[in-house]
Protein backbone atom coordinates (compact mmCIF):
# COMPACT_ATOMS: atom_id res chain seq x y z
CA UNK A 1 0.00 0.00 0.00
CA UNK A 2 2.76 2.23 0.57
CA UNK A 3 4.13 1.57 -2.28
CA UNK A 4 1.47 1.81 -4.19
CA UNK A 5 1.34 5.52 -3.03
CA UNK A 6 4.71 6.59 -3.29
CA UNK A 7 4.79 5.63 -6.80
CA UNK A 8 2.04 8.29 -7.22
CA UNK A 9 3.47 10.85 -5.76
CA UNK A 10 1.34 10.66 -2.48
CA UNK A 11 3.33 10.81 0.51
CA UNK A 12 2.70 7.50 2.89
CA UNK A 13 1.72 7.53 6.32
CA UNK A 14 4.21 7.41 9.34
CA UNK A 15 3.02 5.55 12.10
CA UNK A 16 5.04 7.30 15.09
CA UNK A 17 3.75 8.09 18.42
CA UNK A 18 2.27 11.23 19.07
CA UNK A 19 3.89 13.96 20.05
CA UNK A 20 2.90 16.45 22.80
CA UNK A 21 1.75 18.65 19.51
CA UNK A 22 -0.54 16.12 18.22
CA UNK A 23 -1.55 15.66 22.07
CA UNK A 24 -3.26 18.93 22.32
CA UNK A 25 -4.72 18.80 19.15
CA UNK A 26 -6.14 16.08 19.63
CA UNK A 27 -7.51 17.38 23.11
CA UNK A 28 -8.53 19.98 21.26
CA UNK A 29 -10.79 18.23 19.49
CA UNK A 30 -12.60 16.20 21.58
CA UNK A 31 -13.01 19.33 23.73
CA UNK A 32 -15.11 20.55 20.43
CA UNK A 33 -16.62 17.65 20.09
CA UNK A 34 -17.94 18.34 23.57
CA UNK A 35 -19.08 21.21 23.10
CA UNK A 36 -20.71 20.90 20.17
CA UNK A 37 -22.82 17.50 22.28
CA UNK A 38 -23.47 19.96 25.37
CA UNK A 39 -24.88 22.40 22.96
CA UNK A 40 -27.13 19.66 21.22
CA UNK A 41 -28.44 18.59 24.80
CA UNK A 42 -28.61 22.17 26.27
CA UNK A 43 -31.14 22.58 22.81
CA UNK A 44 -33.08 19.83 23.19
CA UNK A 45 -33.85 20.28 27.28
CA UNK A 46 -34.68 23.93 26.45
CA UNK A 47 -36.83 23.60 23.70
CA UNK A 48 -38.43 20.21 24.73
CA UNK A 49 -41.51 21.94 23.69
CA UNK A 50 -40.63 22.98 20.44
CA UNK A 51 -42.18 24.66 18.90
CA UNK A 52 -43.66 26.80 21.51
CA UNK A 53 -44.52 29.90 19.03
CA UNK A 54 -45.54 30.74 15.88
CA UNK A 55 -43.15 29.66 12.93
CA UNK A 56 -42.63 31.87 9.80
CA UNK A 57 -41.70 31.21 6.35
CA UNK A 58 -40.47 33.72 4.51
CA UNK A 59 -41.03 33.35 0.18
CA UNK A 60 -39.01 34.94 -2.07
CA UNK A 61 -42.42 34.75 -4.61
CA UNK A 62 -45.61 36.44 -4.90
CA UNK A 63 -48.83 35.23 -3.31
CA UNK A 64 -50.66 33.09 -5.80
CA UNK A 65 -47.48 31.66 -7.45
CA UNK A 66 -46.46 27.80 -7.36
CA UNK A 67 -44.05 27.85 -4.90
CA UNK A 68 -46.93 30.24 -2.65
CA UNK A 69 -49.80 27.79 -3.25
CA UNK A 70 -47.51 24.70 -2.23
CA UNK A 71 -46.01 26.16 1.10
CA UNK A 72 -49.64 27.54 2.20
CA UNK A 73 -51.12 23.65 1.42
CA UNK A 74 -48.06 22.34 3.51
CA UNK A 75 -48.15 25.11 6.20
CA UNK A 76 -51.91 24.46 6.95
CA UNK A 77 -51.38 20.71 7.88
CA UNK A 78 -47.64 21.56 9.79
CA UNK A 79 -49.74 24.09 11.71
CA UNK A 80 -52.43 21.75 13.17
CA UNK A 81 -49.80 19.14 13.32
CA UNK A 82 -47.42 21.35 15.53
CA UNK A 83 -49.95 23.54 17.45
CA UNK A 84 -48.93 26.60 16.19
CA UNK A 85 -49.27 28.88 13.37
CA UNK A 86 -47.54 29.01 10.66
CA UNK A 87 -47.06 32.37 9.36
CA UNK A 88 -46.19 32.97 5.46
CA UNK A 89 -43.71 35.45 4.87
CA UNK A 90 -44.31 36.77 1.19
CA UNK A 91 -41.11 39.14 -0.06
CA UNK A 92 -40.76 38.54 -3.58
CA UNK A 93 -38.57 40.65 -6.17
CA UNK A 94 -34.81 40.68 -6.44
CA UNK A 95 -34.13 37.26 -8.19
CA UNK A 96 -35.38 35.60 -4.52
CA UNK A 97 -32.23 37.34 -2.64
CA UNK A 98 -34.52 39.91 -0.18
CA UNK A 99 -36.22 36.22 1.06
CA UNK A 100 -32.95 34.58 1.35
CA UNK A 101 -31.43 37.01 3.61
CA UNK A 102 -33.98 37.78 5.93
CA UNK A 103 -34.13 34.19 6.43
CA UNK A 104 -30.56 33.37 6.54
CA UNK A 105 -29.73 36.47 9.03
CA UNK A 106 -32.85 34.84 11.15
CA UNK A 107 -31.81 33.61 14.32
CA UNK A 108 -31.22 29.97 14.17
CA UNK A 109 -33.45 28.31 16.22
CA UNK A 110 -36.18 26.16 13.96
CA UNK A 111 -38.45 29.15 14.14
CA UNK A 112 -37.44 31.03 10.60
CA UNK A 113 -37.74 28.90 7.25
CA UNK A 114 -37.92 29.41 3.81
CA UNK A 115 -38.24 28.05 0.81
CA UNK A 116 -35.38 27.96 -1.98
CA UNK A 117 -35.72 27.03 -5.37
CA UNK A 118 -33.94 25.90 -8.73
CA UNK A 119 -33.56 29.18 -9.22
CA UNK A 120 -31.64 29.52 -6.15
CA UNK A 121 -29.21 27.02 -7.54
CA UNK A 122 -29.11 29.04 -10.84
CA UNK A 123 -28.36 32.19 -8.97
CA UNK A 124 -24.85 30.95 -7.66
CA UNK A 125 -23.71 31.23 -11.00
CA UNK A 126 -25.67 33.80 -12.72
CA UNK A 127 -24.75 36.53 -10.10
CA UNK A 128 -21.22 37.93 -9.95
CA UNK A 129 -21.91 38.80 -6.82
CA UNK A 130 -24.84 37.27 -4.16
CA UNK A 131 -25.40 38.22 -0.96
CA UNK A 132 -25.65 35.12 0.65
CA UNK A 133 -24.89 31.57 -0.49
CA UNK A 134 -27.53 28.91 -0.57
CA UNK A 135 -25.28 26.27 -0.02
CA UNK A 136 -23.85 27.20 2.88
CA UNK A 137 -25.89 29.84 4.50
CA UNK A 138 -28.78 27.44 4.45
CA UNK A 139 -29.51 23.44 6.22
CA UNK A 140 -31.80 22.34 3.79
CA UNK A 141 -35.15 20.43 5.98
CA UNK A 142 -36.92 18.90 2.52
CA UNK A 143 -37.97 18.90 -0.67
CA UNK A 144 -41.69 19.95 -1.14
CA UNK A 145 -42.60 19.36 -4.59
CA UNK A 146 -41.01 18.88 -8.37
CA UNK A 147 -42.24 20.41 -11.46
CA UNK A 148 -41.27 19.33 -14.98
CA UNK A 149 -41.35 22.36 -17.99
CA UNK A 150 -43.28 21.78 -20.63
CA UNK A 151 -42.42 22.55 -24.28
CA UNK A 152 -45.81 24.20 -25.36
CA UNK A 153 -46.92 24.57 -28.93
CA UNK A 154 -50.13 26.43 -30.13
CA UNK A 155 -53.48 24.49 -31.41
CA UNK A 156 -52.67 25.15 -34.62
CA UNK A 157 -49.11 24.67 -35.06
CA UNK A 158 -47.33 22.12 -37.41
CA UNK A 159 -44.98 20.83 -34.59
CA UNK A 160 -46.83 17.14 -33.28
CA UNK A 161 -43.48 15.74 -31.57
CA UNK A 162 -40.10 16.61 -29.91
CA UNK A 163 -38.64 14.93 -33.18
CA UNK A 164 -40.59 17.53 -34.94
CA UNK A 165 -38.78 20.37 -33.38
CA UNK A 166 -35.53 18.65 -33.68
CA UNK A 167 -36.14 18.30 -37.53
CA UNK A 168 -36.39 22.65 -37.35
CA UNK A 169 -33.72 23.42 -35.79
CA UNK A 170 -32.68 25.17 -38.54
CA UNK A 171 -35.58 27.06 -39.28
CA UNK A 172 -34.63 30.37 -36.93
CA UNK A 173 -37.32 29.37 -34.22
CA UNK A 174 -38.45 31.29 -31.25
CA UNK A 175 -38.36 29.97 -28.14
CA UNK A 176 -40.76 31.97 -25.44
CA UNK A 177 -40.03 31.88 -22.00
CA UNK A 178 -40.39 34.39 -19.07
CA UNK A 179 -37.66 36.32 -17.48
CA UNK A 180 -33.80 36.22 -18.31
CA UNK A 181 -32.06 33.63 -15.94
CA UNK A 182 -35.45 32.03 -14.93
CA UNK A 183 -35.87 28.44 -14.59
CA UNK A 184 -37.56 28.17 -17.92
CA UNK A 185 -35.29 30.57 -19.65
CA UNK A 186 -32.10 28.66 -19.33
CA UNK A 187 -34.21 25.74 -19.94
CA UNK A 188 -34.83 27.30 -23.95
CA UNK A 189 -31.19 28.09 -23.88
CA UNK A 190 -29.88 24.59 -22.86
CA UNK A 191 -32.24 23.41 -25.58
CA UNK A 192 -30.78 25.27 -27.73
CA UNK A 193 -27.72 24.34 -27.28
CA UNK A 194 -28.04 20.87 -26.74
CA UNK A 195 -30.00 20.30 -29.98
CA UNK A 196 -27.56 22.72 -32.21
CA UNK A 197 -30.85 25.14 -32.98
CA UNK A 198 -30.42 27.85 -34.81
CA UNK A 199 -32.63 29.58 -32.30
CA UNK A 200 -33.64 32.84 -30.06
CA UNK A 201 -34.84 32.69 -26.56
CA UNK A 202 -37.50 35.10 -26.19
CA UNK A 203 -38.11 36.47 -22.43
CA UNK A 204 -41.43 38.34 -21.20
CA UNK A 205 -42.12 39.76 -18.31
CA UNK A 206 -45.16 37.34 -16.92
CA UNK A 207 -46.36 33.59 -17.51
CA UNK A 208 -49.40 35.36 -19.10
CA UNK A 209 -47.11 36.95 -21.86
CA UNK A 210 -45.55 34.24 -22.55
CA UNK A 211 -48.77 31.47 -22.73
CA UNK A 212 -50.43 34.29 -25.14
CA UNK A 213 -47.05 34.62 -27.90
CA UNK A 214 -47.37 30.60 -27.60
CA UNK A 215 -51.13 30.98 -28.52
CA UNK A 216 -50.81 33.68 -31.14
CA UNK A 217 -47.49 31.91 -32.68
CA UNK A 218 -45.61 34.92 -31.67
CA UNK A 219 -42.96 32.10 -30.40
CA UNK A 220 -43.11 28.91 -32.17
CA UNK A 221 -42.21 26.85 -28.63
CA UNK A 222 -42.81 27.88 -25.13
CA UNK A 223 -41.57 26.53 -21.68
CA UNK A 224 -43.69 26.80 -18.62
CA UNK A 225 -45.56 24.33 -16.23
CA UNK A 226 -48.67 22.53 -16.02
CA UNK A 227 -49.88 24.29 -12.87
CA UNK A 228 -49.41 27.56 -14.95
CA UNK A 229 -50.41 25.93 -18.48
CA UNK A 230 -53.38 23.63 -16.99
CA UNK A 231 -55.87 25.35 -18.48
CA UNK A 232 -55.26 26.67 -21.71
CA UNK A 233 -53.90 22.69 -21.69
CA UNK A 234 -57.62 21.76 -20.82
CA UNK A 235 -59.36 24.10 -22.98
CA UNK A 236 -57.15 22.99 -26.46
CA UNK A 237 -55.61 26.20 -27.00
CA UNK A 238 -52.28 25.00 -26.22
CA UNK A 239 -50.76 21.71 -26.57
CA UNK A 240 -47.53 19.98 -24.75
CA UNK A 241 -45.41 17.80 -26.63
CA UNK A 242 -42.13 17.22 -24.78
CA UNK A 243 -41.49 17.75 -21.22
CA UNK A 244 -37.96 18.15 -19.53
CA UNK A 245 -37.83 15.88 -17.11
CA UNK A 246 -35.71 12.91 -16.34
CA UNK A 247 -38.44 10.77 -16.42
CA UNK A 248 -42.23 11.37 -17.48
CA UNK A 249 -44.55 13.03 -15.13
CA UNK A 250 -47.47 11.46 -13.28
CA UNK A 251 -49.22 14.56 -13.98
CA UNK A 252 -48.63 14.02 -17.79
CA UNK A 253 -47.67 10.43 -18.29
CA UNK A 254 -48.56 10.85 -22.20
CA UNK A 255 -46.39 13.29 -23.09
CA UNK A 256 -42.28 12.53 -23.68
CA UNK A 257 -39.54 14.15 -22.24
CA UNK A 258 -36.72 15.25 -24.26
CA UNK A 259 -34.11 12.85 -22.35
CA UNK A 260 -35.95 9.93 -24.29
CA UNK A 261 -36.22 12.08 -27.53
CA UNK A 262 -32.64 12.49 -28.79
CA UNK A 263 -31.52 14.93 -26.02
CA UNK A 264 -29.98 12.19 -23.48
CA UNK A 265 -27.88 14.59 -21.48
CA UNK A 266 -30.62 16.96 -21.36
CA UNK A 267 -32.87 16.98 -17.68
CA UNK A 268 -34.95 20.34 -16.27
CA UNK A 269 -36.38 18.96 -12.86
CA UNK A 270 -37.66 22.09 -11.03
CA UNK A 271 -38.22 21.77 -7.31
CA UNK A 272 -39.42 24.02 -4.29
CA UNK A 273 -37.71 23.33 -0.87
CA UNK A 274 -37.66 23.83 2.74
CA UNK A 275 -34.44 25.44 4.66
CA UNK A 276 -33.18 27.01 7.71
CA UNK A 277 -30.90 29.10 8.71
CA UNK A 278 -27.48 27.54 8.63
CA UNK A 279 -26.39 27.19 12.25
CA UNK A 280 -30.41 25.63 12.81
CA UNK A 281 -29.72 22.68 15.43
CA UNK A 282 -29.98 18.92 14.12
CA UNK A 283 -33.08 17.87 16.35
CA UNK A 284 -35.12 20.99 14.92
CA UNK A 285 -34.52 20.09 11.46
CA UNK A 286 -35.23 16.21 12.64
CA UNK A 287 -38.21 16.77 13.80
CA UNK A 288 -39.67 19.26 10.97
CA UNK A 289 -38.68 16.81 8.62
CA UNK A 290 -40.46 14.05 9.89
CA UNK A 291 -44.01 16.09 10.28
CA UNK A 292 -43.16 17.50 6.38
CA UNK A 293 -42.57 13.64 4.87
CA UNK A 294 -45.78 12.58 7.08
CA UNK A 295 -48.05 15.37 5.40
CA UNK A 296 -46.70 15.13 2.16
CA UNK A 297 -46.88 11.16 1.91
CA UNK A 298 -50.51 11.94 3.63
CA UNK A 299 -53.48 11.12 1.00
CA UNK A 300 -55.67 14.13 1.16
CA UNK A 301 -52.45 16.46 0.59
CA UNK A 302 -51.00 14.48 -2.35
CA UNK A 303 -54.77 14.99 -3.76
CA UNK A 304 -54.77 18.43 -3.30
CA UNK A 305 -51.38 19.31 -4.76
CA UNK A 306 -51.70 17.09 -7.49
CA UNK A 307 -55.09 18.63 -8.17
CA UNK A 308 -53.21 21.89 -8.56
CA UNK A 309 -50.47 20.49 -10.68
CA UNK A 310 -47.74 20.16 -8.47
CA UNK A 311 -46.13 16.92 -7.65
CA UNK A 312 -45.73 16.42 -3.49
CA UNK A 313 -41.52 14.96 -3.00
CA UNK A 314 -40.38 15.03 0.64
CA UNK A 315 -36.96 13.96 1.32
CA UNK A 316 -34.30 13.40 3.74
CA UNK A 317 -31.70 16.63 4.39
CA UNK A 318 -29.16 15.17 3.44
CA UNK A 319 -30.84 13.93 0.01
CA UNK A 320 -32.00 18.19 -0.89
CA UNK A 321 -28.73 19.17 0.28
CA UNK A 322 -27.08 16.94 -2.17
CA UNK A 323 -29.85 17.82 -5.00
CA UNK A 324 -28.82 21.50 -4.56
CA UNK A 325 -25.38 20.76 -5.22
CA UNK A 326 -26.09 19.05 -8.27
CA UNK A 327 -28.20 21.83 -9.59
CA UNK A 328 -25.57 24.30 -8.95
CA UNK A 329 -22.83 22.31 -11.05
CA UNK A 330 -25.47 21.63 -13.61
CA UNK A 331 -26.31 25.44 -13.82
CA UNK A 332 -23.01 26.52 -13.98
CA UNK A 333 -22.27 24.36 -16.79
CA UNK A 334 -25.39 25.51 -18.78
CA UNK A 335 -24.87 28.92 -18.34
CA UNK A 336 -21.60 28.45 -19.56
CA UNK A 337 -21.90 26.58 -22.65
CA UNK A 338 -24.78 28.99 -23.64
CA UNK A 339 -23.17 31.75 -23.01
CA UNK A 340 -25.66 33.41 -20.91
CA UNK A 341 -24.41 36.99 -19.32
CA UNK A 342 -24.24 37.05 -15.81
CA UNK A 343 -25.37 39.76 -14.02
Amino acid sequence: MHQNAEAHGISAPTWEQPSLNHTWRRRSILSAAGVALASSHSWAQDTADFPSKPLRIVVGFAAGGLADITVRVVGEALSKRLGQQVVIDNRPGGAGTPAAMAASSAPPDGYTLTILSTGNAINKTLFRTLPYDPITDFRPVSCLAIFDLLLLVSANSRFRSIADVLAAKRDGLAIGTISPGSTQNLSGEWLRVAAGMDATVVPYRSTADVLTAVQRDDVQIGFESYAASRSLLEGGQLRAIGSTGARRSALLPDVPTLHESGLPDYAVVGWNALFAPARTPRPAIELLNRHITEILNSQEVKARLLGLGIEPAPSSPDQMGARLKEDVATWASVIEKAKVQRQ
